[in-house]
């Protein structure tokens, strides 16, 4: 019975955190700011207090708790969205690090942060020097967003006055030697097409095709099983 009870109460709790987190929107792990992070550790905390306990009455207890915090979160987004006064208070801002090439001491040594630190997140950003950046802002993520001085930026097709070449998001066509209907699905496509495509590349059976994916603009990425 206590197995039992355990396994329901994970059950039930995953599927209440999910439909929470799935309410309060989609972000990635980048997006996330140290608010979001608390909600989420407390949101998991609820579940993990009420899992070991015996009575079955904490599994309504658990529910009341997540559905009273996914409430006051959801309260807390949809004011932070409307509020341009309530958002840096609730969500914090991002500080400006450096300003026309120049370090911004005080808000540099508000953020905590070292100078070494800063180089170490503008190399993560493929910078590795202070003379090729012009500002940098510390999100409210915690990582940085970066603007370098026109000199080293990379030119531009447009800069360049070239006509930039002709691009797609390739599709999956061949996945482990077998076809990927999806892929050809959606490049209104069919086997008999993939058969014939191949076989001008030389590709005589499927089989020995580990992957391949097709755009209109580059053709084929193939790459064969090691062993043929």
């Amino acid at each position: 019975m206590i197995y039992f009870m355990l396994a329901l109460k994970l059950v039930i709790g995953l599927a209440a955190l999910i439909i929470v987190t799935r309410l309060l929107g989609k972000k990635e792990m980048s997006q996330v700011t140290p608010f979001d992070f608390v909600y989420a550790v407390v949101l998991g905390g609820l579940v993990e207090e009420n899992l070991f306990e015996k009575s079955s009455s904490t599994i309504w207890e658990m529910l009341f708790g997540i559905a009273v915090w996914g409430i006051l979160i959801f309260i807390v987004e949809k004011t932070t969205q409307k509020s341009d006064k309530l958002r840096p208070i609730l969500k914090g801002k991002a500080e400006l690090l450096v300003k026309n090439g120049k370090i911004q001491i005080e808000n540099l040594t508000k953020a905590e942060l070292e100078m070494e630190q800063l180089k170490s997140l503008l190399r993560l950003k493929g910078v590795f020097s202070m003379n090729d950046v012009k500002d940098v802002f510390l999100e409210t993520s915690g990582s940085i967003s970066v603007l370098l001085k026109p000199k080293a930026q990379t030119p531009t097709y447009d800069g360049l006055g070239v006509q930039a070449p002709g691009t797609d998001i390739p599709e999956i066509v061949v996945d482990e030697g077998k076809p990927e209907m999806n892929g050809l699905k959606n490049i209104g496509k069919d086997e008999n097409w993939l058969s014939q495509k191949l076989s001008e590349e030389g590709v005589q059976e499927l089989n020995d095709i580990y992957y391949a994916e097709w755009s209109e603009s580059d053709g084929f990425y193939i790459q064969h099983n090691i062993d043929s």
